[in-house]
């Protein structure tokens, strides 16, 4: 039989715990302390809503800045100058790109053919820039206002 002592200094209480309720006799010592040492919140904070947390804050975009770099860093070479995309290479990808959050997701971790472009070799600035630059591209007329296809 296994006997296990706890002496607090501050009340001079002794507790002993003796066979199987050792691990039980802990859990409640553990639970107790937590209650004690638990911060208590005044009325004011009690009835104040917690703080928003700050976002991180994106440099502003810049759509002629991201033009350059989606050349600078070969994105034209499956995707087309204007991001139309191609059936041998890359998927269309602009106009209308997807959010700028998923778009940094995807650039960073994709699941098809195109490699990932990690922080070292691209920021998440110049990510932010060139999905700038594929939301300016306009969207093309449709096939019944061209009229060589009337």
């Amino acid at each position: 039989m296994s006997t296990f002592a706890v002496t607090s200094k501050s009340s001079r209480l002794s507790f002993l715990f003796v066979g199987t309720s050792v691990s039980s006799g802990i859990t409640l010592l553990l639970f107790a302390a937590s209650l004690v040492w638990a911060p208590h919140a005044t009325p004011k904070q009690r009835t104040q809503p917690p703080a928003p947390q700050a976002k991180e804050s994106r440099p502003a975009e810049d759509a002629d800045k991201g033009k350059r770099l989606y050349a600078k860093y070969g994105c034209y070479e499956c995707h087309g100058y204007q991001g139309q995309g191609s059936t041998a290479a890359g998927p269309r990808i602009a106009p209308s790109p997807i959010p700028t959050d998923a778009f940094m997701a995807y650039v960073r971790q994709p699941s098809g053919e195109m490699p990932p472009y990690t922080e070292r070799v691209i920021s998440d600035a110049e990510l932010a820039d060139i999905r700038a630059f594929l939301a300016t591209i306009p969207k093309g007329p449709n096939s019944s206002e061209i009229p060589l296809l009337k």
